[in-house]
């Protein structure tokens, strides 16, 4: 089974979210649809601009408190890497 561990922003340089899942397109949906109430909701962060994946929930979960820790400059560094035009790359991932 696969792990991820993605980023989400409401536009480009905006507010950015963290996550882990095992299931990345239904993940990103129920950000989109808003299905719960919370930080993604309330900041309309809801375009996945990155994602890793791993073999295993424990190097995901690992990952993603790395991430945390992160300052917001390396994160935008991370994301422009691989996704310059910042990209919202469910729609890719979701078909």
């Amino acid at each position: 089974m696969a792990y991820y561990v993605y980023l989400l922003a409401s536009k480009k340089y905006g507010t950015l979210y963290i996550g882990v899942t095992n299931d990345i397109v239904r993940r990103v949906y129920e950000h989109k649809s808003k299905a719960a109430a919370g930080f993604t909701t309330r900041y309309v962060v809801d375009k996945l601009v990155w994602f890793e994946i791993y073999d295993d929930p424990i190097t995901a979960i690992a990952r993603e408190k790395e991430f945390k820790k992160w300052r917001r400059g390396w994160k935008i560094r991370l994301i422009e890497e691989q996704n310059p035009q910042w990209i919202d790359l469910y729609a890719s991932i979701a078909s």
